[in-house]
């Protein structure tokens, strides 16, 4: 699973991946303590921003690996 960001007038940014484990890897600049990733199974993930600042402001996208 991929969680994506996109601010306004700029291209996608890859925040995290995470596999079926529940091990999240993060990109440089970001990190859990902002992105925070749950994944309960292959089908499911929510990912929570914390303390949301104007910053912040994107268009978030959640991508799936079917294989």
């Amino acid at each position: 699973m991929f969680w994506y960001q996109q601010p306004p007038r700029n291209g996608l940014k890859l925040i995290v991946s995470s596999s079926t484990w529940s091990l999240n890897s993060y990109e440089d600049g970001y990190s859990e303590a902002k992105f925070e990733v749950t994944r309960q199974n292959t089908d499911y993930s929510l990912m929570t921003i914390k303390n949301v600042t104007a910053q912040d402001a994107a268009t978030y996208f959640c991508a799936a690996n079917d294989r």
